[in-house]
């Protein structure tokens, strides 16, 4: 199972139920802190969902640096992989992060099992949401809350640090 195989089935299977409803947008690899990193899937319904794919062939050394950006982001988190790092992992993770194992079947599919589930995390920053706007994303939503054009008219920056009270 490659990290192909494991997306794939992960959209038919945990994730078909968000493809169903319309108020659900959801994205492969969708870019956080401006590219530091990419989270797999997210699944984006009023809260953001962030799930990070961990085959058998993977490693684990970006996964720290993946948890602090998930962590600074995302509403809920898991992982979904396969059997060569779930023992690591299930003591790893913080807890507020689910575990979803995913392992091949009799006739060669590929199974899930929830092992942890997601607990709500709340420790998200608003400046790192922010930034998944494009900068004139930001701009119209100032524009709706009636801000002024001196606070529309700074560096990217500084837009998203004024979102971070609306």
């Amino acid at each position: 199972m490659n990290d192909y195989d494991i997306r794939i089935n992960a959209h038919n299977k945990i994730l078909k139920i968000h493809h169903k409803n319309s108020n659900t947008l959801i994205v492969d690899e969708l870019g956080l802190k401006h590219g530091n990193c990419r989270a797999d899937i997210a699944v984006i319904n009023g809260k953001l969902h962030g799930f990070e794919i961990k085959s058998d062939k993977d490693t684990l050394s970006r996964l720290n640096n993946q948890i602090r950006i998930y962590d600074s982001i995302f509403d809920y988190s898991a992982i979904i992989t396969g059997e060569k790092h779930y023992s690591k992992l299930v003591n790893y993770l913080p807890e507020h992060w689910g575990i979803v194992l995913c392992a091949k079947g009799n006739r060669g599919g590929i199974k899930f099992s929830t092992e942890r589930k997601p607990k709500i995390n709340t420790g998200s920053d608003p400046y790192s949401i922010a930034q998944l706007l494009w900068r004139n994303e930001a701009i119209d939503i100032l524009k709706l809350e009636g801000m002024p054009n001196k606070e529309i008219n700074q560096p990217t920056e500084e837009v998203y640090e004024v979102l971070n009270p609306l």
